[in-house]
């Protein structure tokens, strides 16, 4: 070989390692914020790119849709454009369909945000229904027949939805007319803390993240103390729970059912504890009595107010141990002044208070200056 083949040789090897040094050119790589959200599986809330994104997973059971909104603040948007995904925040006008929902609202100090709502009776909670006395809260009909008409006129910037089994009919008239709407699927989550960090959801579409955040830590705390207290207790009572609601079958709490959490965490033997399923068991009363016949206590007796009540409607229930040492206790007693039940409406939100019930009417003490909060002994 040549001096000029051999230098050429070099050359073409001197070219090849350089463009291998080179640095590869930058390609933007997508980022993604981890998530906020602990114990909820029904929604989340992320960033990507800067862009924030509430993001809905779960809208009602047997949804598997998945819809995600970006969340734009007002002050920096002004022109932008209403889009059915796009929400501009802090909402000064919305629209809620649960009792579930007021609650959280309330804590966020939202309250006077909302200018509507389905059936308003059932609210039970005082500083909402001030407002619905005075008029500022208007009824928009009931759950499953949505006043359209009336909810155009109340010029909502959103509705929070809620639906048990299908997109509603009288919310997609109000999509299509221009006005957001989100399903809240708080009821769907399977923890008693998963349903409460659902207050996230509304800290976010009011531009109170921090706060939300803050009185969600405070909740979990509350309640992750509550269980360690129960757990020092060496006592274990056992617990029957649902009743006879119709056709002679006995509905009660599945074992892995959000209820049985409840009764897991206030270190109780609940008596189907190990029984599959996360909603309700149905079964005879038969099989519910033999096994439930000498339980200490009976919490949650079905939607029955008082042991008159439940003897007109079977009087075996007079054979229960619990029934006998009056040991059954009921939350549907306490409601609020048109008679909606305090804890349908507040419990979800504030399950450290349910626990710390539990705990109190099962080993009492454990709280000796707690005072029962949704729970009544049942006369």
């Amino acid at each position: 070989m040549n001096f000029i083949a051999r230098k050429l040789i070099l050359l073409l090897l001197l070219i090849f390692v350089v463009s291998c040094k080179k640095e590869p050119k930058n390609v933007p790589e997508k980022t993604q914020q981890e998530s906020s959200i602990t114990y909820a599986k029904g929604f989340d809330i992320i960033e990507e790119n800067g862009i924030k994104k509430l993001i809905i997973k779960r809208a009602y059971k047997g949804s598997k849709d998945i819809s995600e909104y970006i969340i734009k603040k007002k002050k920096n948007n002004l022109n932008t454009a209403n889009k059915h995904n796009v929400i501009k925040t802090p909402i000064d006008k919305v629209v809620v369909t649960s009792t579930t929902h007021i609650p959280m609202v309330e804590l966020l100090n939202e309250e006077t945000a909302i200018v509507g709502f389905p059936y308003a009776k059932y609210i039970s909670s005082e500083k909402t229904r001030i407002l619905i006395d005075e008029g500022k809260i208007t009824e928009i009909g009931k759950e499953n027949s949505l006043n359209t008409e009336i909810l155009l006129d109340l010029q909502s910037e959103l509705v929070v939805g809620y639906s048990v089994s299908s997109a509603d009919k009288s919310l997609s008239t109000i999509k299509k007319a221009g006005i957001n709407v989100i399903y809240n699927g708080d009821w769907l989550e399977e923890t008693p803390l998963g349903r409460a960090e659902w207050i996230k959801f509304f800290g976010i579409l009011f531009d109170k993240e921090q706060q939300a955040d803050s009185i969600f830590k405070v909740i979990e705390s509350n309640y992750l103390n509550a269980k360690q207290i129960a757990f020092k207790s060496t006592k274990k009572p056992t617990v029957l729970s649902g009743a006879i609601m119709s056709k002679d079958i006995w509905n009660l709490p599945a074992g892995e059912s959000f209820v049985a959490t409840f009764l897991k965490d206030a270190n109780v033997d609940y008596l189907w504890k190990d029984s599959k399923g996360k909603g309700s068991l149905s079964l005879s009363f038969e099989s519910v009595f033999d096994k439930g016949k000498n339980a200490d206590f009976w919490i949650a007796p079905g939607y029955f107010t008082s042991k008159e009540q439940l003897l007109k409607s079977n009087k075996l229930y007079a054979e229960f141990s619990a029934f006998k040492n009056d040991k059954i206790y009921t939350p549907t007693v306490k409601t609020g002044k048109t008679g909606g039940v305090i804890y349908y409406e507040l419990a979800p939100t504030r399950p450290d208070l349910v626990l710390k019930d539990i705990i109190k009417i099962t080993n009492p003490d454990l709280l000796p200056n707690y005072e029962l909060t949704f729970f009544e002994k049942m006369k």
